[in-house]
């Protein structure tokens, strides 16, 4: 199973992945049929990011000392274990029920409610699963790609999965018996996650061409491979070289195509100034004659 510390590399390796495919354009479209809903929804996110998240987060982290930033994050993601022994279960994945019961009980007790992770010094790694995962062990498709306000990239099988995921967080229980509590708690879960995700929001800003679909890519081949528990699939289009190399070589020969078309444009757009240019010579050489002709 991908451990959380690899998740944002995997991410970014996806997402490298897919913006070297972006020339397969239709193959996508029936994964993500509401795109320019979806592109709305991601404009208006990246603008609320840009002016509340990342300010917030950025301070967070300023004045926030490392060690509490790594014990902060511990302690949300002890939380989320308890999600990942509930869809180990579903699964039918006993074993590493067990030992993800075992890395949840330790840090609870020895690692003081999960802000330390002692787990993993005795070789208790960190999993993750959640109810998406189930549903796609269950062989329920992942339906079509969604960007929803605030919530972000998901698919119509991963939008009512992260409802059971948040009904099983003990996080999401913090307001029953105090609700002043509750407020804060809900804050920094988001704040922790917003503030460990900088480092793959500047890497999109900052590589990809079109932020839209290198998301996109990056999110659903990172689901994929959680879905597979890491392991490759060769009948993916991604992997099946015969698909991939006519796919290339066809565009290949259009870009050239194109390039031809473009070039061969300019070049005529370089006549034409050449001409143009040649007129107005002799032009000028007839005036300077009339007015030469004058002076006489």
């Amino acid at each position: 199973m991908i451990k959380p510390s690899n998740i944002k590399l995997i991410f970014l390796a996806c997402g490298v992945m897919a913006s070297t495919n972006l020339m397969a354009k239709d193959k996508y479209t029936v994964a993500d049929p509401y795109e320019s809903f979806n592109r709305k929804m991601y404009d208006f996110n990246e603008s609320v990011d840009h002016y509340v998240a990342s300010p917030i987060a950025n301070g967070y982290k300023a004045i926030t000392p490392d060690f509490l930033q790594t014990g902060v994050f511990n302690f949300f993601n002890n939380l989320k274990n308890f999600n990942v022994v509930i869809n180990d279960v579903l699964q039918a994945k006993f074993s590493q029920s067990a030992s993800d019961m075992g890395r949840l009980t330790m840090n609870t007790t020895a690692g003081l409610g999960g802000f330390f992770d002692v787990a993993k010094h005795v070789g208790l790694e960190q999993n993750d699963e959640d109810f998406d995962q189930t549903l796609a062990v269950w062989g329920i498709p992942k339906g079509s790609y969604l960007v929803l306000p605030l919530l972000g990239p998901m698919t119509t099988r991963s939008a009512p999965a992260s409802a059971f995921d948040a009904a099983t967080n003990p996080a999401s229980y913090v307001s029953i018996p105090a609700n002043f509590i509750s407020a804060p708690v809900q804050f920094m879960s988001a704040l922790n996650a917003r503030a460990n995700a900088e480092g793959a929001l500047k890497f999109i800003n900052e590589a990809a061409m079109d932020k839209y679909v290198f998301t996109r890519e990056s999110f659903l081949q990172w689901r994929k491979n959680l879905e597979s528990d890491g392991k490759v699939n060769m009948d993916d289009d991604l992997m099946a070289d015969n698909v991939d190399d006519t796919l290339l070589t066809q565009n290949w020969r259009d870009y050239g195509k194109q390039f031809e078309n473009t070039a061969r444009s300019f070049s005529g757009v370089a006549r034409q100034f050449d001409q143009t240019a040649h007129t107005y010579e002799l032009a000028n050489h007839k005036i300077a004659q009339v007015h030469q002709l004058r002076t006489k």
